[in-house]
């Protein structure tokens, strides 16, 4: 089974290596890695200087393998990916929709790794959804590729319970650290031919959108249980801010703080809590700040931020 692995963040480097491993194991002869498909090298770090991505840059450390990184999906990048002679896609944040003609390169189909558990959140941002709607768990779907996108027959599922201090970031380690694992019982279920999907139940869809920098601003009206939750689903990006006086202010870490009661409006900051932090009015309880950072400057832990502020008192807006 000749596989062609599509994925492009560091989500996706574990079950990478899980593949590769597989390949390299002594029961080849089954499987082998005929290549990786990640986007293009991007600009990135001070200079600019364009980097591969996470997928791209792992893959170099394999025995040599083709790496292919097409603009589009097009007739050239299809011609390329057939050249391989690959049986099966899997993919994993790959960051493209694929076409019926590019599916219809691979005899074995395709199958997906999407961290939600399916139908609920399809699309590109299940992860930071999970947290910012504050569910008590998410899980993992292997699915079938489809046309329509995160549609496919469900091959394995995986259940992870939340704690509700997750982040995007931790949560996101999570995952790939899983998926790493679940991915090799996929694809011996596969070449057995023992592994049967299940459809998903199409009326329960849920879907979920990119997001944007301006999102990421605070509404200090809504509670310190919802905007913790922003925090949290917002790191590593967009990031949560707001506005001190003329000056852009990310928070970073923050935590909800109960029996919290002041008159005081929205975004008001309160004071210091020797324990928790900085305390900021919401509209409905406080929220405790513990890690934020001034645009231009560093991000530092509350009380090392207190330190190089002189006057650190008015209203967040």
């Amino acid at each position: 089974m000749r596989i062609l692995f599509a994925g492009s963040p560091a989500i996706a480097v574990p079950a990478l290596e899980a593949v590769s491993r597989l390949a390299e194991s002594a029961a080849n002869g089954i499987w082998r890695l005929s290549g990786v498909l990640t986007n293009p090298d991007s600009p990135r770090g001070r200079h600019g200087k364009p980097e591969p991505t996470e997928v791209g840059a792992a893959a170099l450390a394999f025995p040599p393998i083709p790496i292919l990184k097409p603009e589009k999906l097009g007739s050239e990048a299809r011609e390329a990916v057939a050249a391989l002679k690959p049986d099966l896609l899997v993919s994993f944040a790959y960051g493209r929709i694929f076409g019926p003609k590019f599916l219809a390169l691979f005899p074995l189909g395709g199958i997906n790794i999407h961290p939600s558990l399916l139908p609920k959140y399809r699309g590109p941002t299940p992860i930071p959804q999970a947290i910012l709607n504050g569910d008590a768990e998410t899980g993992i779907t292997i699915q079938r590729l489809a046309v329509e996108m995160d549609s496919g027959d469900i091959l394995l599922q995986e259940r992870i319970p939340l704690t509700g201090r997750e982040t995007t970031a931790s949560l996101s380690e999570e995952v790939s650290r899983r998926a790493a694992v679940m991915l090799p019982e996929a694809l011996r279920g596969i070449a057995a031919g023992t592994l049967a999907g299940r459809p998903q139940d199409h009326s329960a869809a849920s879907y979920c959108g990119l997001f944007s920098k301006d999102e990421g601003r605070i509404d200090w009206t809504k509670s310190a249980r919802e905007i913790d939750a922003q925090i949290r689903a917002f790191t590593p990006w967009p990031l949560s801010w707001t506005m001190h006086g003329e000056q852009y202010l990310y928070i970073l870490a923050a935590e909800t703080v109960s029996g919290a009661v002041s008159e005081k409006a929205p975004g008001a900051i309160l004071g210091i809590d020797k324990q928790r932090g900085i305390l900021v009015q919401t509209g409905d309880g406080a929220l405790a700040v513990t890690m934020l950072q001034y645009r231009t400057k560093k991000a530092l832990e509350w009380r090392a931020f207190l330190n190089g502020v002189r006057d650190f008192t008015g209203i967040l807006y």
